[in-house]
């Protein structure tokens, strides 16, 4: 059996996908899945033994230039593609109108999440199979439900597995003795302190661990620079594509990070990860796996999902808090002690 599978973006959607054909590779052997993928997230699909082949599509790129997408034939070489290998179902596993329209004209049934449980509904109706998904879960357990009930299987009652080889990820990266703490993500208010990272890299030092900071932006890179500054043990990393940063990651004790799609992978590759959360929740879009551990701040308004702050600080708070560097303050909740404190239970854990 061949399936299409729609999963564009983000890192963290693609992610919290995998265990999804673990399942279907263990209920219906023999199943192989084609992945439609936006192209900066290619190389993940093909780390899954369920993937025959992976069809990157650009549809961040091509809506910024549709014109110059025509005249170079981008778009009608992808269609083309689509429409030419034959496909026993289709499952848009996106929810969206972006993701539902490029199943158009593809000449196999299709599956996907019904009005109720898209996250955009008008979608549903260019399914043929429309499945309902209850919310208030992890999206990783929606996927699973998703695929079970669209190629007829029961979700096993465990949780869900990767289907990484994180050791082969590794590569020379393997046995080696570090942590990764992962301080880039993309909302504002997602962010932990820059302080509390340099507190926690000190703190990291005392206890003889080394650290690797990575980064994908020079916004990063300098925020990297200054957690590491003076810290002998503490590495910044070069710039490193998706597929280096999995093998940092593999390799890893543990690792500490923020809601971050790098988060996500880690997760992924079981590598024990710290997550801290101040202004989202850990229990719809959380890292997923044995060995995550989430610290959720318990500030009066968290979690509050909103990219901009709009707590007030008091009287009180400025006089018990760097109301410069200690933003949000949801996050002085989860202190570097703490996360410490926590952090050494996983060294010593994987030692």
């Amino acid at each position: 059996m061949r399936v299409l599978l729609i999963k564009t973006s983000s890192m963290g959607d693609v992610i919290h996908t995998l265990p999804a054909l673990t399942d279907a590779q263990a209920a219906l052997p023999g199943i192989s899945f084609d992945w439609v993928v936006e192209e900066n997230f290619a190389e993940i699909p093909l780390w899954h033994p369920a993937v025959a082949e992976v069809i990157p599509v650009a549809i961040r790129r091509w809506r910024k230039s549709p014109l110059k997408t025509l005249r170079t034939g981008e778009w009608q070489r992808f269609r083309r593609r689509l429409k030419n290998r034959h496909y026993d179902l289709v499952i848009d596993a996106q929810g969206l109108l972006k993701s539902a329209l490029l199943t158009v004209g593809i000449k196999a049934p299709v599956a996907g999440l019904d009005s109720e449980s898209a996250r955009e509904p008008l979608a549903s109706r260019l399914y043929d199979q429309t499945i309902n998904v209850p919310w208030g879960q992890h999206a990783v357990e929606r996927v699973r439900q998703l695929f079970a009930q669209a190629l007829g299987y029961q979700v096993p009652d465990s949780t869900g597995q990767y289907g990484l080889n994180r050791s082969y990820l590794a590569g020379e990266y393997s046995g080696e003795d570090y942590v990764v703490f992962l301080h880039g993500t993309t909302w504002v208010t997602k962010h932990w302190p820059e302080l509390y990272w340099k507190q926690l890299a000190e703190l990291a030092v005392e206890r003889g661990m080394q650290v690797k900071l990575p980064w994908g932006n020079d916004a990063e890179k300098a925020r990297a620079e200054r957690i590491a500054a003076g810290l002998p043990g503490v590495q910044v990393l070069p710039r490193l594509p998706l597929a280096g940063m999995a093998n940092i990651l593999a390799g890893a004790r543990g690792c500490v990070a923020v809601d971050t799609g790098l988060g996500h992978l880690a997760a992924a590759l079981d590598v024990p990860t710290i997550s801290l959360f101040g202004p989202t929740n850990p229990g719809f879009t959380g890292a997923y796996g044995a060995v995550q551990s989430h610290l959720a701040s318990d500030f009066p308004c968290a979690p509050c999902m909103s990219k901009k702050c709009k707590y007030e600080p008091t009287p009180q708070d400025a006089r018990q808090f760097d109301l410069r560097r200690e933003l949000p303050l949801c996050f002085t909740r989860l202190s570097p002690e703490r996360v410490m404190t926590q952090l050494e239970g996983l060294w010593l854990a994987e030692r």
